[in-house]
């Protein structure tokens, strides 16, 4: 299903909801076009006008600046007008239905949504029931997906290590609760990853997670032996129903990224995190801000990757 919805009937991204089902070419092409649009972010002026003339709606039912903000400035740089829509403020909190949120704004003639929400699926939803000219990109849907930050990952990781077919990268951290650690999962095997690795400790690791093709590791020591790109995720308290962990503290010792631990992984391994940053919680503020991190770079490529997805969504309009 998704893998339809998502290409029009030339095979090319009409809506960009989740990694799931998109080929290892299309992910290559947004790669490619995010290239270009990243170069631009040099240049004394930062816009082109490949969506002048064109409606954004920014819908989030849940908060994130930085999500909000790069969506917000990607399509601004590609000259559309803009619509960021508070939803907590907005009729949805009257008791109005996504529908008729939808209905109403596809009454004033939208051409994309922007969506994040608290439930999963909640962006193939709006895709399969809004008007046909419209594009959907999913910015984030409960703990299902968030495309578009896995390939902001996935463009900063080729930034620094070309080949994927030799890379080892290891995932760390609260993979049950992470939409972001789906998508990068199924970004990195789609593209051809030596390994991927999940090291967690068993209370934060989905039942199936073998299923998505990675090796588990609870041993942090040892999850980092040969290890080229170290991905650290947050702990979501706030999708936590229960005591999943002992204590914060405890959490770090075993699982938190330090300078001695990181001595264990490549010399010249990088470091990531999709934000926000828990210091001294997963991670070491000396590793945060050291030589091997790359994660501001993530933040700026988030721009050009978000260019990238919402222009060629909506170069297919009216090829469906």
């Amino acid at each position: 299903m998704s893998h339809n919805l998502q290409l029009n009937a030339e095979g090319k991204l009409k809506h960009f909801l989740t990694i799931d089902g998109l080929d290892k070419a299309l992910l290559t092409e947004i790669l490619d076009t995010a290239e270009s649009f990243a170069e631009m972010s040099g240049h004394h002026v930062k816009k082109v006008p490949l969506l002048r003339g064109k409606t954004i709606v920014n819908l989030f039912f849940e908060n994130s600046t930085r999500t909000r903000t790069t969506f917000e400035l990607a399509a601004k740089r590609l000259s559309a007008d803009v619509i960021s829509m508070n939803i907590a403020t907005s009729a949805t909190s009257k008791g109005e239905s996504l529908l008729d949120t939808i209905r109403n704004l596809e009454a004033m003639f939208v051409d994309m949504f922007v969506v994040r929400h608290g439930t999963s699926g909640a962006a193939h939803f709006i895709a399969e029931h809004t008007a046909p000219h419209i594009s959907v990109i999913n910015a984030g849907d409960g703990r299902h997906s968030h495309p578009t930050q896995a390939m902001l990952d996935m463009f900063t990781i080729r930034q620094f290590k070309p080949d994927f077919s030799t890379l080892r990268v290891a995932i760390i951290g609260d993979i049950l609760h992470s939409r972001v650690a789906r998508s990068q999962i199924l970004a990195l095997n789609t593209l051809g990853a030596a390994e991927v690795r999940v090291i967690a400790p068993k209370t934060l690791l989905p039942a199936y997670v073998e299923t998505l093709g990675v090796t588990v590791c609870h041993n942090l020591t040892e999850g980092l032996k040969d290890i080229d790109v170290i991905i650290m995720l947050r702990l979501q308290k706030e999708r936590m129903t229960s005591a999943l962990l002992p204590s914060e503290s405890e959490y770090f010792k075993c699982f938190g990224l330090t300078p001695e631990k990181l001595e264990i992984a490549k010399p010249d391994a990088i470091v990531m995190h999709p934000g926000p940053i828990n210091r001294g919680v997963e991670i070491d503020t000396r590793v945060a801000d050291g030589p091997q991190s790359v994660i501001l770079r993530q933040v700026s490529n988030g721009i050009a990757i978000r260019m990238a997805v919402m222009s060629m969504a909506m170069q297919t309009q009216g090829a469906t």
